[in-house]
């Protein structure tokens, strides 16, 4: 399998939130190399990893009012992991070796997406990941949320909005 590697398309440009991406394919990386005890070991690390970083997040999208369908995606993806490490230390290699074939690819599509998404967010409302202040609410006047996975409407980019 081939290693994850860090690119310009998964930096998003809100600086914690990319360092923990840059972990997280860090993290990703060190399994592909291992086998028995070392493997569990290291998947272990990539769980509790994996915990941290979607806590991040999740702390975020409720401080801000984020839609929950994204916390819901995290949520499969650690149950899944969190399955399939129980089956490979009953001997199922083999699906552990699959969760970590198919890691990057959801990966990629996650962070294309729903993190992109958050990341907008953020920036739009001028949100302070260390302090939890909102510098540039959203206005409550009549303005629309968003729904599943769709950021609320000061998400959107104005360059992007259509004239």
């Amino acid at each position: 399998m081939a290693a994850m590697e860090w690119t310009e398309k998964l930096t998003l440009g809100l600086g914690p939130m990319d360092q923990t991406h840059v972990e997280f394919v860090d993290a990703y990386n060190r399994l592909l190399s291992l086998s028995g005890a070392e493997l569990l070991a290291a998947m272990d690390d990539f769980i509790v990893h994996t915990v941290e970083h979607f806590d991040q997040e999740n702390r975020w999208m409720e401080l801000i009012g984020f839609p929950g369908c994204h916390k819901a995606e995290h949520d499969r993806v650690l149950a899944v992991c969190r399955d399939v490490r129980k089956r490979m230390e009953r001997g199922d290699v083999a699906l552990g070796r699959q969760l970590i074939q198919e890691l990057p690819l959801w990966f990629d599509n996650h962070v294309a997406t729903m993190d992109a998404a958050l990341a907008s967010y953020i920036q739009s409302i001028d949100y302070d990941t260390e302090t939890g202040e909102i510098r540039n609410p959203p206005k409550e006047d009549g303005e629309e949320g968003g729904s599943c996975c769709t950021p609320p409407a000061a998400a959107t980019p104005a360059e992007s909005q259509p004239a």
